[in-house]
């Protein structure tokens, strides 16, 4: 039988990676295929939704942070940095990633040439990272038990 160390951490954890799949992996080219949507549009939507959905991520980040705390956590495990890795790619995208591709789309929106940079690989890279920790760091949370 499975036991579930902290349930907001898992619940947390786990909504965290549906809203990032869902935005970053779906919801951001697939916008471009609809009809009548320009690239600016699409890049004006595109800002709209990562704003928030790095508030979103905030959100989880602290009350999984929030459970650990209440969990009174003595110690660190291995398996908790497969939490702090997604939260410090967390806290870069905030300060950096997020506000470079944000001025990008400003300056392509407002029809000022744009220089080609890898930013959105490296945001890719980084989404694809953060999910794979929290999937690790969720998965964690659960211990078996022997059945009696």
């Amino acid at each position: 039988m499975a036991l579930v160390k902290s349930p907001l951490m898992v619940m947390c954890a786990f909504l965290w990676i549906g809203f990032v799949c869902a935005i970053s992996f779906m919801e951001a080219w697939l916008k471009f295929k609809a009809p009548g949507i320009t690239v600016p549009l699409g890049l004006g939507i595109g800002r709209l939704v990562f704003g928030m959905l790095n508030k979103v991520e905030w959100v989880f980040a602290i009350a999984i942070l929030a459970g650990m705390f209440l969990d009174n956590l003595q110690q660190v495990s291995f398996k908790m940095l497969f939490f702090f890795i997604p939260l410090a790619i967390l806290a870069v995208q905030t300060i950096w990633l997020l506000p470079t591709l944000d001025a990008q789309a400003a300056r392509y929106i407002s029809g000022k040439p744009i220089v080609s940079s890898s930013y959105h690989l490296y945001f890719v890279a980084a989404e694809i990272l953060k999910v794979s920790c929290l999937l690790l760091f969720g998965i964690g949370q659960f211990r078996t038990t022997a059945r009696t």
